[in-house]
């Protein structure tokens, strides 16, 4: 079962996007991550690798030299993910709850969550 958040934020001076989750757990995304670990088709180098788990490594990607981590907006989809605007022109990346809780930097295993 997919744990969902209950609040999520960004800071952009901080450069993170914060999420509450509903167990109680908290995380703290780097955007620069969160755009290099963007799981859409484009960024994942195809449609073989779209919807592999996340795991915090993830965000240790370094970014492509267009690729800008300043977030413009975010958008939730369904109940089920968080669309993340970036300020590069980039929006096709939908972040799942399950994907982001993998993503998540803490060091806690999130997979079997």
């Amino acid at each position: 079962m997919t744990v969902r958040p209950k609040k999520v934020s960004a800071s952009r001076s901080r450069r993170l996007l914060l999420i509450d989750w509903e167990d109680g757990h908290h995380s703290e995304y780097p955007l620069a991550g969160l755009r290099a670990a963007c799981p859409c088709a484009e960024c994942r180098g195809g449609h073989e690798g779209m919807g592999k788990a996340g795991s915090p490594d993830m965000l240790e990607i370094p970014l492509a030299p267009a690729a800008k981590a300043e977030l413009e907006n975010m958008e939730g989809v369904g109940n089920y993910a968080l669309q993340l605007v970036w300020k590069d022109g980039h929006t096709t990346g939908i972040y799942t709850w399950e994907y982001l809780r993998g993503l998540c930097p803490c060091g806690e295993d999130h997979q079997a969550t």
